[in-house]
């Protein structure tokens, strides 16, 4: 099992130790930046100026025009500042943001699934929205860092100014298990369900070479969120690997991230949006449900402990 520890000691290194003049500084590939550092967290990361990455610091539309009655804007921010206090935001003027601030104001990592089904689906859907988010995580496992976490992404509304977000690419879940969505990009064979990628979905834009994604647990799950039930397939064996692996990295980083969710007076992780007091207090990892009645990811199939146990054990 991997130990992060020296993974974030080295990525300091990276970018504070001496090298000789001229000399390139290699990446590895399974970084992921922080007010310009690079961290190492023990999974593949594109950055987003990386070839074949997602830019939102772009204002320009790589996939979509601008939505209708916004022609006369076709460039647009997609990300904004991070509200902090008076002292941290004057600091930040003058010189930028520096680990330390951004340490003392990002408290929560926010989970969403895309309802897109691939990044690069998810990526299209954002830009066409106006809208951003720090990571996306694709089917295969792979990693895409869109801005600096010292962005403030647009993902998930109030949240936003002390989170970091991730979009988990799948199609999501559904009041009904019959639903057209669920039929549509689910198919069995011998080994159980597997995702079927839609025509309209581009097969090239998964990373890994005929990569065939199946759920972690092949039985459909279902669950109450918000008092309705829902039904979900899991994620993939790869995502909750690269998962694990980010989570653990963000709470080394950013540490006010604790590995831990909402939680009822029995244990289980919370199946409600959080009150506006309960929002601005908590620090950990919550769901896109946790923020909003509106939203109902990651969904009933997330396995919540398989996360925060896998990431606590990278860090202990």
């Amino acid at each position: 099992m991997l130990d992060l520890r020296p993974l974030l000691l080295t990525s300091l290194c990276v970018v504070s130790c001496a090298t000789p003049p001229g000399e390139p500084l290699v990446r590895r590939g399974d970084e992921i930046s922080v007010c310009g550092q690079l961290f190492h967290i023990g999974t593949p990361v594109v950055l987003w100026n990386d070839p074949g990455g997602f830019d939102a610091y772009s204002a320009k539309y790589r996939y979509s025009g601008p939505p209708p009655g916004d022609e006369e804007q076709p460039d647009k921010q997609r990300y904004g500042t991070r509200d902090t206090t008076a002292e941290i935001a004057n600091r930040v003027s003058q010189r930028g943001w520096e680990l330390e601030d951004l340490q003392s104001v990002v408290r929560q990592f926010v989970v969403h699934y895309d309802v897109c089904g691939t990044s690069k689906q998810c990526f299209k859907v954002l830009e066409a929205r106006g809208l951003s988010v720090h990571f996306m995580l694709d089917i295969d496992g792979t990693i895409y860092q869109t801005l600096d976490l010292k962005e403030r992404a647009w993902h998930a509304s109030q949240a936003n100014s002390a989170s970091v977000g991730i979009e988990v690419a799948q199609i999501g879940a559904y009041e009904q298990p019959t639903a057209v969505a669920l039929r549509s990009w689910y198919r069995e064979d011998e080994q159980g369900p597997y995702v079927r990628l839609p025509e309209h979905i581009d097969q090239t834009a998964i990373r890994t070479p005929d990569f065939v994604a199946r759920p972690a647990r092949s039985q459909m799950f279902d669950g109450v969120i918000h008092g309705k039930k829902y039904y979900q397939y899991d994620f993939t064996e790869e995502q909750y690997a690269a998962l694990t692996r980010l989570t653990a990295a963000l709470h080394r980083v950013l540490p006010r991230i604790a590995l831990d969710a909402p939680r009822d007076d029995e244990g289980a992780v919370l199946r409600r949006a959080l009150t506006d007091d309960e929002l601005k207090s908590f620090e950990g990892v919550i769901g896109h449900w946790h923020v909003t009645t509106r939203k109902t990811d990651p969904g009933p199939a997330f396995d919540w402990e398989r996360v925060l146990q896998g990431a606590r054990e990278l860090v202990d």
